[in-house]
């Protein structure tokens, strides 16, 4: 019988902000940093998961992640129930008042069931995707804490959309392994960069295959106005622009900002209001519906902040959204993002995954994959967001190609972190900092 034995915690941070990497609307000096944690066990792999913050309070994830620890002590990781699993971080009957099923103790849930998730692969001899999609549509489902989801989504309903995507999925592996799997790129679009930079970056994207990429907006709607023709007359108008408010505008002015943007055609507006508020996406996504030049939609993303899988049901129940983005590290784990993946395949919403922060592209893509091999069994407008930065600090790093994510075959969640980068980086007296 194997057992974890321990649980490290990390405290992890790159000084992104000195070169404003990651700069926003609503955060304009992140820097980007993982609250880390390493599963060890007595026979094998160690398990490796981390949430994503940018800066102050990693601490705190940090803190709470240390209050689950008991939760896996002596765990045999070759006969966890990934689901019961899952469901005993999140229904702990003192530590759920802290949420419920949001906010930091959430974030630290999410660390610690992907690093489960990371060691259960690893023993598998199987990269997360993969594992995943090898599941039978009943092993999928039992991952899935169904309270509070059954007025959208019941579990034979969730096992219906399985078992209509079993048909070509070794066919889809195939293609998947063939050609990777779509992205789009924010790296030209920080709102801390020059005009210049921009312009450079958003060349280099088109050459090395991008289809898609994004821009910060939000601050000053004249900036807007002059950053989004900037980046049209340089990609021509074949290319997808996504713009990024991150939350920035109430509804009247979100709506009329991208009036204000509607000639340069922006594909969507992500994050233009609180993540919390259904109805203002709603009523957002409304307004825009025609504002598109020929009178098509300005589409409405968000999710990145979205606290769990009932907020995202209330989008999707409301017509609310147009995309929804999931984000590996926010809700918790790949349980709560299967039950989310499956929620958008009842409605028919892309699902276009977050992946703006140190080590998401690594995860996310994972998730994206079992997607479309097992669930949506599509990339049509679906794509991952890729960043090209701190996947050096990464042992299994993302490979883009082309414009797509190359399949990863190493087994696990491709989250461990380099023991020299998770030395440099610690905070406060690694290296980096000192």
């Amino acid at each position: 019988m194997a057992a974890i034995t321990s649980v490290n915690t990390y405290d992890v941070r790159f000084p992104t902000s000195r070169d404003l990497d990651g700069s926003d609307a609503m955060n304009p000096d992140p820097d980007y940093s993982a609250a880390y944690l390493v599963l060890s066990t007595d026979d094998g792999p160690d398990g490796h998961g981390f949430t994503f913050t940018i800066g102050r309070g990693n601490e705190v994830c940090r803190a709470a992640i240390e209050a689950l620890a008991p939760y896996v002590v002596g765990i045999d990781p070759d006969t966890v129930d990934l689901g019961a699993f899952a469901r005993s971080l999140t229904q702990d009957s003192q530590l759920r008042w802290l949420g419920p099923e949001k906010g930091v103790m959430h974030l630290a849930t999410a660390a610690v069931i992907n690093a489960m998730w990371d060691l259960v692969a690893k023993r598998a001899g199987k990269p997360v995707w993969r594992y995943l999609a090898d599941l039978s549509p009943e092993q999928i489902v039992d991952l899935v804490d169904w309270r509070y989801l059954s007025d959208a989504l019941t579990p034979d309903e969730a096992l219906e959309i399985l078992r209509a995507a079993q048909p070509g999925r070794a066919e889809r592996i195939v293609r998947l392994t063939e050609r990777g799997y779509p992205a789009y790129t924010t790296s030209p679009g920080w709102l801390g960069y020059p005009d210049e930079k921009v312009i450079r970056l958003a060349k280099q994207a088109v050459a090395d295959g991008f289809t898609q990429i994004k821009l910060k907006v939000g601050v000053d709607a004249a900036d807007d106005v002059r950053r989004l023709r900037i980046a049209r007359e340089t990609v021509g108008p074949d290319i997808r622009i996504a713009v990024d408010a991150n939350q920035r505008w109430d509804v009247a002015e979100a709506v009329a900002r991208m009036r204000e943007l509607a000639p340069y055609d922006p594909w969507w507006i992500e994050e233009p209001t609180s993540p919390d508020d259904v109805l203002a996406h709603a009523a957002i996504r409304s307004a825009l519906s025609t504002s598109a030049p020929g009178g098509g939609p300005i589409r409405v993303a968000t999710g990145e902040h979205v606290a769990n899988r009932v907020v995202f049901k209330q989008l999707l129940q409301a017509g609310a959204v147009d995309v929804v983005q999931i984000d590996a590290c926010r809700v918790g784990g790949v349980n709560e993002n299967v039950a989310i993946l499956l929620l958008a395949a009842k409605y028919g919403v892309p699902v276009c995954p977050h992946a703006g922060g140190v080590g998401l592209c690594e995860l996310v893509q994972h998730l994206s994959m079992f997607d479309f091999v097992a669930v949506s069994g599509s990339t049509r407008d679906r794509v991952v967001e890729y960043v090209d930065h701190l996947h050096e600090h990464f042992v299994d790093p993302v490979v883009i190609r082309d414009g797509h994510y190359v399949v990863p075959t190493v087994p696990g969640f491709s989250a461990a972190m380099r023991l020299e980068s998770l030395a440099r980086y610690a905070y406060p007296d690694g290296p980096a900092w000192v």
